[in-house]
C-alpha cells in the first residue's frame, strides 16, 4: 500500500511541477489541487450512478441526455446522487469527458467556457439541498480567466488541456475503500505546496508532524471521538489527523477566515471521504464572528496565526469567552484570545491541544494575568510541551503545545516537556522523527519525569515562579562541560612553541639556501 501511495503522489508531483512553467507555487496550487478535486468528484460521481444503472444493464455514459427516456434515468440518478454524493454531474461534465473534448484526435480543443459551466454547475446542482453550503462558491480560486496560466486564450486553455489530459490517465483507485491513498495524496500535494509557499503556508498547513502530535494527545484513552473541532482549521489536516487516531469521528468542525483556504479545507475533507452531512466548516473571523459558540467539543485542535492583531474590543468582556478572565489578550497579540476561544469550546469530558508561540509562557502583563487565571482560579492546564525551532513553515520561532481540561486527572501538578532538542535538521528545516513524536506522546500519556527532558512540577512551585512557565525555569538542560586540565594545557602549549621554532629553523634555512631573507629572525 505505502509503494501505491508514493508513486500516486509521485505522479500528482510531478504533473504540478512540470505543468507549472514559471507560474508561482502558490498560485498553482489551486489550479491542480482543484481539478484533482474535480477528477475525484467525477469519478465518484461516475462509479455511483453506473451502480443505480447496472440492474437495467445500462452505464452513465451511453445514457443519450438529450432523449426523454435517457432524462428519466438522469433525473433518477439526480435525486439519488444529491442525497447519497452531496452533488450532481452529467455525463456530458465528467471530468474524462472534459480531458477527452480538450484533447480531440490529439490536438488542443477549446474547453474552457464549457469547463467553466461545468465547475459552476457542480455547485449549482445543490442549490436548495442539504450539502449546499458545503459546495457553495468551492471552486471559485479556478480562474480559467486568469493571465498566470497564459498570455492569449488559446495558451491558457492548452495549459489547462495538458493538466486535464494528464490527471485523466491516473487511476485514483476509488473502488478501494479501505485505503485513504487518495486522500493522503491529495494532503501530501498540500504539504508540499506549503514547503514551497514561505511564509504563506502557516495560513493553511501545520506540519504532519506537529498534527500527529497534537492528534495523538486529544485521543488518549478514547476510541470514538463525538466531536473534534479546530477554530483555525486552514486546510483541515489538524482535524483528518485526529480521525486517524480513533475508530470514527461523529462530526468535523472548524472555522477559517480564508476563503481560498476555506475551499481548500473543504475540498480535503471530500477527498477523504468525510460524508458532507458529517462536517461543519464556516468562512468567518473566529474571534470577532464564532460560527459555533453554542456548541462544545471532545477534542479540540488548532495551530492558531502566531501572536496576529485582533480587535480586542473592550466590549469583549462582557463576552463568554474572554470576561471571568479580568483582561483581554493585546491587541498585537491574539494568542490568549484563541486559546481562551478554544477553552470556552471544550467539553467536560474533552482535550484541547494548541501550538502557539513560546512567548506565551512568560510574557507579562494582561498574558500574564491570564495565565494566572488559568492555573491558579481554572486549574484547566494540564501539559506545557517545547517543541524545537524552524518546525513550522515560514516561521523560524520555537514553539509551544499547551494541552488544557476542564477536569483534569492530576490537579495538583503540571507536566513540562521540553523536546526542542530532539529533531533532524533537513536542509533548512528541523523535523520530528517517528522516536521523538513518540517519545512527546509517551511522556504525555505515562506523565513521567526525566531527567533533561520532563519534570512534574508541583502547582505551588508554579505559583513560586509567578506563573511564569518558561521552560527551563522547570526542565534543567544544561551540560555540564568537561574540567579543563589546566596542567595538560600547559604541556601542550610548551610542545607547541619547541615545534613553531624547530618549523623556525627549517624556514630560515630554505631562505638562506635561495639567498633570500627569512621572514622570521
Amino acid at each position: 500500500m505505502n509503494a501505491e501511495k508514493q508513486q500516486l503522489e509521485q505522479q500528482l508531483w510531478n504533473i504540478a511541477n512540470t505543468l507549472r512553467g514559471k507560474m508561482g507555487a502558490d498560485d498553482f496550487r489551486d489550479y491542480i489541487l482543484g481539478f484533482i478535486f474535480y477528477k475525484y468528484l467525477s469519478n465518484k460521481m461516475h462509479a455511483y450512478a453506473n451502480a443505480i444503472l447496472k440492474p437495467d444493464g445500462k452505464t452513465y455514459k451511453e445514457l443519450d441526455e438529450n432523449s426523454g427516456e435517457g432524462q428519466k434515468y438522469l433525473d433518477a440518478v439526480r435525486g439519488m446522487s444529491l442525497d447519497t454524493l452531496g452533488y450532481f454531474l452529467k455525463p456530458s461534465e465528467l471530468f474524462s469527458e472534459m480531458a477527452r473534448r480538450g484533447n480531440a484526435e490529439g490536438k488542443s480543443k477549446f474547453i474552457l467556457d464549457d469547463l467553466t459551466k461545468v465547475l459552476n454547475n457542480i455547485a449549482q446542482s445543490t442549490m436548495g439541498t442539504e450539502s449546499e453550503e458545503d459546495f457553495d462558491h468551492l471552486f471559485e480560486d479556478l480562474d480559467l480567466t486568469s493571465s498566470k496560466l497564459g498570455k492569449g486564450e488559446n495558451a491558457k486553455n492548452d495549459l489547462i488541456v495538458k493538466v486535464l489530459s494528464h490527471l485523466d490517465t491516473i487511476d485514483f483507485r476509488l473502488e478501494d475503500t479501505e485505503a485513504d491513498v487518495l486522500g493522503d495524496a491529495y494532503e501530501y500535494l498540500i504539504g508540499q505546496f506549503a514547503s514551497s509557499a514561505g511564509k504563506k503556508a502557516g495560513e493553511f498547513y501545520t506540519p504532519q508532524q506537529v498534527s500527529m502530535i497534537l492528534a495523538k494527545i486529544v485521543s488518549t484513552g478514547k476510541t470514538n471521538l463525538k466531536s473534534v473541532y479546530d477554530p483555525t482549521c486552514g486546510s483541515g489536516s489538524l482535524l483528518l489527523r485526529v480521525a486517524k487516531e480513533v475508530k470514527d469521528v461523529g462530526g468535523f468542525y472548524g472555522q477559517e477566515s480564508n476563503p481560498t483556504t476555506f475551499n481548500l479545507c473543504r475540498m480535503n475533507m471530500i477527498m477523504h471521504d468525510v460524508h458532507y452531512r458529517k462536517f461543519d466548516i464556516r468562512n468567518d473571523d473566529t474571534l470577532e464572528h464564532p460560527q459555533h459558540i453554542e456548541m462544545k467539543f471532545e477534542a479540540v485542535v488548532a495551530n492558531p496565526p502566531f501572536s496576529a492583531n485582533w480587535s480586542a474590543n473592550p466590549l469583549f468582556m462582557s463576552d463568554d469567552r474572554f470576561g471571568s478572565f479580568g483582561k483581554l489578550a493585546p491587541s498585537s497579540k491574539a494568542d490568549f484570545a484563541f486559546l481562551l476561544h478554544m477553552l470556552h469550546q471544550l467539553s467536560d469530558d474533552g482535550t484541547m491541544a494548541c501550538v502557539l508561540p513560546h512567548g506565551v509562557l512568560f510574557r507579562g502583563g494582561a498574558e500574564g494575568h491570564i495565565r494566572k487565571v488559568l492555573i491558579e482560579d481554572r486549574n484547566v492546564l494540564d501539559t506545557v510541551i517545547g517543541l524545537p525551532a524552524n518546525v513550522f513553515y515560514g516561521t523560524s520561532i520555537p514553539t509551544c503545545i499547551l494541552v488544557l481540561k476542564n477536569n483534569r486527572e492530576q490537579r495538583d501538578n503540571i507536566l513540562f516537556v521540553d523536546a526542542s532538542q530532539h529533531f533532524e535538521k533537513v536542509k533548512t528545516q528541523n523535523y520530528l522523527r517517528p522516536e521523538d513524536i513518540e517519545k512527546i506522546v509517551s511522556t504525555y500519556r505515562e506523565r513521567s519525569a526525566e531527567e533533561k527532558y520532563s519534570y512534574v512540577a508541583q502547582i505551588e512551585e508554579v505559583r513560586d515562579n509567578d506563573f511564569n512557565l518558561n521552560i527551563p525555569r522547570y526542565v534543567d538542560t544544561f551540560e555540564e562541560e568537561e574540567p579543563v586540565d589546566l596542567e595538560a594545557v600547559a604541556k601542550e602549549l610548551k610542545a607547541l612553541e619547541v615545534e613553531m621554532q624547530e618549523t623556525d629553523k627549517v624556514i630560515a634555512d630554505y631562505c638562506k639556501q635561495l639567498g633570500i631573507e627569512a621572514p622570521i629572525s
